[in-house]
């Protein structure tokens, strides 16, 4: 029976020279080849300054702190990710403010967004846009609707390393910007890692000491805050030097394994496939997630076929245990609820061979062949 993997991080021979050379020569923390690697994510991205930490949530914790979120304060974001992007909120002592998502690209819905300012009393301090799976959310509107009500805008671009909107790399539309370097994302860093970038100089400077212990660079033995652990240690950083070369190749060959799937699977009428790109909204694929009723039915027997499948994700974060302690329930936000008990991720990733691809879209055919033929479903 063949096993295909939904996720494999691709490790070669420059990557672990790489790692050797920084063990050797650099010391564990604060090596050159952090510094390196900041400079040449922000110049990837296209921003003034990166800084690199200790994983994608520190990155939002500290963008939100460097923001002066704290308590009091409310941040709109979406239910529909991964619960770390919320539990950053609340790590301030700020208070999460979900706004549901548009089923047609999972991301955070803009008309929503000008609801919840337009009916606040001033408590709304920031939003977290997610590009979710790595399409791009709409950060004109957003963009726009931040500066009108005056607001900060922290980009969750954790699952969108390389995603352009309207010709413009995400996270660059933000006053800070998040990524992870997590052991799944489109590239990693051989454990956890995390980056936040932004264009102002004072946020920069702010977050590379809170990232520290609050150390203030220019005085020896000074801290300017009281600050957390959060770097990025050399080695990963020597690792993610490298990924960083071949990201662009690595996503170019996602894109072509989103299009076979998407001309395999497009004639299934039980099933709903990703948005789209287009030139004003590209995806890099993180995940290749589809949507049906008979999702659990469809893991099943996949997982007997061999092929590994996830969901992305189990509970909008609303219904999450510690957030219904919050106050929040069932019903209050209809899309991430009917979102969260549809979708599904099949492989990806950029080694992903011509057969595999048919024989995941084969079988997902022959899922749903059988169970019409026997009419009725699992």
């Amino acid at each position: 029976m063949k096993s295909i993997s939904l996720t494999r991080p691709i490790i070669e021979d420059e990557m672990v020279e790489a790692v050797t050379t920084a063990l050797k020569n650099e010391y564990f923390l604060r090596g050159k080849s952090v510094e390196l690697f900041e400079e040449e994510f922000a110049k990837y991205i296209g921003v003034k300054y990166a800084i690199a930490v200790n994983s994608g949530t520190s990155a939002l914790y500290l963008s939100l702190l460097a923001l002066g979120i704290g308590e009091g304060d409310k941040v709109l974001t979406t239910p529909a990710t991964f619960i770390a992007t919320a539990n950053a909120i609340v790590y301030t002592g700020a208070e999460p403010f979900f706004v549901d998502i548009t089923l047609d690209t999972y991301n955070i819905d803009t008309v929503k967004i000008k609801e919840k300012l337009e009916e606040d009393n001033g408590a709304i301090k920031a939003v977290i846009p997610v590009h979710l799976y790595g399409y791009p959310c709409d950060m004109g509107e957003i963009y726009k609707i931040a500066r009108e009500y005056d607001i900060k805008i922290v980009e969750d671009a954790c699952q969108a390393h390389g995603a352009i909107y309207k010709g413009k790399k995400v996270g660059a539309f933000g006053d800070t910007a998040a990524f992870s370097f997590y052991s799944t994302k489109n590239m990693v860093v051989a454990g956890d890692g995390g980056m936040v970038i932004t264009d102002e100089k004072e946020i920069a400077d702010k977050i590379s000491s809170l990232r520290d212990v609050g150390r203030d660079k220019d005085i020896q033995g000074v801290h300017k805050y009281i600050g957390y652990t959060s770097r990025m240690n050399t080695i990963n950083a020597a690792f993610g030097r490298v990924q960083l070369k071949y990201l662009d190749a690595w996503n170019q060959k996602r894109g072509e394994i989103a299009r076979r799937y998407m001309e395999e699977l497009e004639d299934i009428g039980d099933i709903i496939l990703p948005p789209e790109q287009s030139s004003q909204y590209i995806s890099v694929w993180h995940l290749f997630v589809i949507r049906t009723k008979h999702r659990d039915e469809l893991k099943k027997f996949l997982d007997k076929k061999g092929i590994q499948c996830g969901i992305h994700y189990q509970l909008p974060i609303h219904l999450q245990p510690p957030y219904l302690k919050m106050g929040y329930h069932e019903g209050m936000l209809p899309e991430s609820e009917k979102w969260a008990k549809e979708v599904l991720s099949i492989p990806m990733h950029p080694e992903l061979t011509d057969d595999e691809i048919e024989y995941v879209a084969f079988c997902i055919r022959e899922f749903f062949k059988n169970k019409k033929r026997k009419g009725k479903w699992m």
